[in-house]
């Protein structure tokens, strides 16, 4: 088998919604859809293996620290394992106040019963029942027509009906499900939906859920939101219910559409933690929410620790988190590219003088530190990467602040070790070449042992101090008109070293008392070389003096 040269006859186009004063484009979202987490439903069912109940109660707490104030925590007639959780979280009182929990259940007399059962003494609670309305399904699945299809909801909203008589002592809402809705007629889904309402009689006061999910996403996310405005304009009584979203991601756009959901009228989002679901997944809550987020809408969701919330969800699920995952993936703050790195690197500088807290950084369309990452894994160096990279790595792992010249000389080193290795370079490599191309470490030809400054009568710095020389200590000393120069003649009167310096630059390593800085100076020697050198003391002028001292011993070399 191959694909096909006209797949045209094989698939059909989806057909387009008659909708031509469609009004969600011109929309925004503005503030935040109620949330449903379907982790414990949706999610479970998906996995290869589904949730004991240690599991399932450690990814309940979790959602409730993240703030999802509604949770469909099973489907209570699939099994004991999903009944006696759902029995032990009312039983044992885990379920907060503020928190909805939701069971999910076909429409069924003897599922309902069984879903009430479960619940039963809570104080708050959700039933949500389905059947499927689509062409696909009525004709293949279930041999029934409309009609037919239609008396199957009426009748389960009588189920959800008199089994909440039965326990008046929790308050009951429910929720509906067209099921595969994005496949079916809109005008049949909205038959189906007024007729449970007209059994079960919402009021805007207790609404009805209305979930209108795209159970198979066979089209672009556009005309998911023709549909949902199309449904929303057209449904009876609409001020009595809820109408809530449940995309799947079979085209990759399960997300899309549910914003653009949003936008076209809806008021809820149902979906789990990072996409987990049925084939290519559910809607992720995580990028919704945080979407909304970076467009300054309070989603309500808590992810400060992301990291955290990660490793609840892979070992509960058993999945790991893509690298690439938007918001939460290892790898979605890193650049390893030379010219992204020099914008974000540029961004960040940028960023330090604003005289306000709005985020613009390039290529961060958030601030890493919102949810707990560090900016230390935002910038990484390969072979890739250029020298902004690797001056943003030393800059965060030492502090130290290279001069824009001295980063392309010190570049080189870096992208030979880079080439040389054929791996990601981590701080420490950096470090190491940078110690000992600049000689921090290593014996030094010039080693400064004690010095002193003085004026001279005719107003000159004078350098005075002791240098050792292979081991050997020898007195010296030298004139100019400032600390730097007086150690370059030093250099020359004493040891026939002839620097002409071209930049010098320093700055303070951390603050407070106990700070440190770092010195950096540019020379060129007699024979027209550039040579680099890096000094770092308690004491600035020392700093500097060994700065110096740092060049002259690569100039010997």
């Amino acid at each position: 088998m191959t694909m096909l040269q006209d797949p045209s006859v094989k698939y059909r186009p989806f057909p387009q919604i008659n909708l031509p004063d469609r009004q969600w484009p011109s929309r925004t979202i503005t503030q935040a859809p109620r949330w449903l987490s379907t982790d414990l439903r949706d999610g479970n069912q998906s996995l290869i293996d589904p949730m004991g109940a240690e599991k399932k109660t450690r990814f309940f707490d979790l959602l409730v620290r993240v703030g999802l104030k509604e949770i469909e925590v099973g489907f209570p007639s699939a099994g004991a394992t999903e009944y006696d959780f759902i029995r032990g979280l009312v039983d044992t009182g885990r379920i907060p106040a503020d928190v909805l929990v939701q069971v999910l259940t076909q429409s069924r007399e003897d599922l309902i019963k069984t879903s009430f059962e479960s619940l039963a003494g809570a104080p708050e609670a959700i039933v949500h029942v389905y059947n499927a309305v689509s062409p696909l399904w009525r004709q293949v699945v279930f041999g029934l027509e409309k009609p037919e299809i239609r008396d199957i909801a009426s009748q389960g909203a009588k189920y959800l009906r008199d089994q909440a008589a039965r326990f008046p002592q929790t308050k009951w809402h429910f929720e509906y499900s067209p099921e595969t809705f994005s496949t079916a007629e809109v005008d049949f889904s909205i038959e189906c939906c007024e007729a449970v309402m007209q059994v079960l009689q919402p009021t805007p006061e207790h609404p009805i859920i209305l979930n209108l999910p795209a159970t198979v996403e066979a089209a672009t996310p556009n005309i998911y939101a023709d549909q949902i405005e199309y449904f929303c304009r057209n449904l009876p009584n609409r001020e009595s219910a809820v109408i809530s979203l449940h995309t799947h991601n079979d085209r990759g756009t399960g997300v899309a559409a549910a914003e653009l959901g949003l936008m076209a009228g809806a008021d809820r989002v149902e979906g789990c933690l990072f996409g987990n679901g049925e084939r290519t997944g559910n809607c992720c809550l995580v990028t919704v929410a945080l979407n909304m987020y970076t467009q300054g809408v309070n989603p309500g969701l808590d992810f400060s620790d992301i990291d955290e919330v990660i490793q609840t969800v892979e070992y509960c699920n058993q999945l790991p988190v893509p690298a690439r995952h938007p918001y939460g993936g290892e790898l979605v703050y890193t650049a390893f590219s030379g010219s992204h790195q020099d914008a974000i690197k540029k961004g960040f500088a940028a960023q330090e003088t604003r005289n306000d807290q709005i985020w613009s950084v390039p290529y961060l369309p958030i601030d890493p530190a919102d949810l707990g990452r560090s900016y230390e894994a935002v910038i990484r160096v390969n072979s890739q990467s250029g020298k902004g990279g690797f001056a943003w790595v030393i800059e965060q792992d030492q502090g130290l602040k290279l001069p824009k010249r001295m980063q392309a000389h010190f570049s080189r080193h870096v992208q030979e070790l880079a080439d040389e290795l054929g791996r990601e370079l981590q701080a420490t490599d950096i470090w190491d070449v940078f110690r000992k191309v600049y000689r921090l470490d290593e014996p030094q030809h010039f080693q400064l042992v004690d010095w002193d400054e003085g004026r001279a009568a005719d107003g000159t710095r004078v350098f005075a101090g002791k240098i050792g020389v292979d081991g050997q200590e020898k007195s010296v000393s030298g004139r100019g008109n400032g600390l730097i120069s007086s150690v370059v003649a030093t250099l020359r009167d004493s040891f026939g070293v002839a620097l002409e310096v071209r930049d010098y630059t320093e700055h303070a390593l951390g603050t407070g008392s106990d700070a440190r800085a770092a010195a950096y100076v540019e020379c060129v020697t007699a024979e027209g070389r550039t040579v680099w050198g890096v000094g770092i003391d308690e004491d600035v002028a020392t700093a500097s003096v060994r700065a110096v001292l740092s060049a002259a011993n690569t100039a010997a070399l």
